[in-house]
């Protein structure tokens, strides 16, 4: 799919969610669809029909802050989104495009030290496209699944949670509720490639997923964008049971497309005791890898002290 029809699809789908009603237009005579025709975008975003039936057809050359923040407002998008319109326009237009820093999968030492001394919380670098690139035990122990399936990059050796969400059935008992699961990583993967519409990674990820997922691909074409910076996420772990884990992801200025994404359990909840255990697993899964090192049967019981950034 061309940058133009990126946009064209990211328009066609917002404006097919909003009815009349909920834009403040009467609804007269009979209506195919239940969204808003494009002459009425026009009209509640202060443009001409023909002109917004260009920039719909993905044409956005000389679109103005202004009539875009117009059109947001008409197609009622959320900071989310109104960011995406905006990634979605400058790759669309030529003359636009911003020289992006790159992305690495290489996390600093002083940053893998911090992850080290967040002992009591699950705590990792994730990458735009949801690499795993780095974690420390705890969250190794919680995502431990990842470590040993088709979530792995065969290349890299790098774990993936679109790859583990849509690729490895566990994930299905990892998360009780998958359909949100499956939603929000979408969502994410769609947010990244509308701010990195030529990182060859991400697309070959997407490429993958849409051709090996048809759970992917139809969630894909959806177009739906969304930020997960803050929130709550429910676990069924395979060796400590539920867990109900509030998370907080903070993206490292320095580093750009990493996140740091931590876990903490609310204060005397069975979460918190569960996830007590399971720091005390990943401490004697992790002491017994380390006194048995040659024996490789012993790394598919638990984490090890290893970062997985480039290994």
């Amino acid at each position: 799919m061309t940058r133009s029809d990126e946009l064209r699809e990211f328009l066609v789908t917002r404006r097919a969610r909003i009815t009349p009603q909920q834009a403040g237009l009467p609804t007269l005579g009979h209506r195919r669809v239940p969204g808003l025709r494009r002459e009425e975008v026009a009209t509640l975003t202060g443009v001409s029909s023909e002109y917004y039936t260009r920039l719909e057809r993905g044409n956005a050359n000389g679109v103005s802050d202004s009539v875009l923040e117009s059109l947001a407002r008409a197609l009622q998008l959320d900071d989310a989104e109104r960011a995406h319109l905006y990634n979605l326009v400058r790759a669309a237009t030529p003359s636009a495009h911003a020289t992006r820093r790159p992305s690495t999968s290489r996390v600093r030492p002083a940053v893998q030290r911090l992850l080290d001394r967040m002992s009591d919380v699950p705590a990792f670098i994730q990458g735009g496209n949801l690499d795993m690139l780095a974690a420390n035990i705890l969250a190794r122990a919680l995502y431990c699944d990842l470590y040993d399936g088709p979530a792995i990059d065969d290349r890299t050796g790098i774990p993936n949670h679109g790859r583990f969400i849509f690729l490895d059935p566990r994930s299905a008992d990892m998360y009780p509720n998958w359909t949100k699961a499956a939603g929000d990583t979408v969502t994410q993967l769609r947010a990244e490639a509308g701010r990195r519409p030529d990182d060859r990674e991400l697309n070959a990820l997407i490429g993958e997923l849409s051709s090996r997922s048809p759970q992917f691909a139809a969630l894909w074409a959806t177009h739906n964008v969304r930020w997960h910076t803050t929130g709550s996420k429910h676990f069924r772990h395979r060796v400590v049971g539920d867990l109900e884990l509030d998370y907080e992801a903070m993206a490292l200025a320095a580093d750009p497309g990493h996140t740091l994404v931590t876990f903490t359990a609310r204060a005397d909840s069975p979460s918190e005791q569960a996830l007590a255990f399971l720091a005390s697993w990943a401490g004697v899964a992790a002491s017994e890898t380390d006194t048995a090192p040659t024996n490789p049967s012993q790394a598919d019981r638990g984490p090890d002290h290893t970062s997985s950034h480039g290994h």
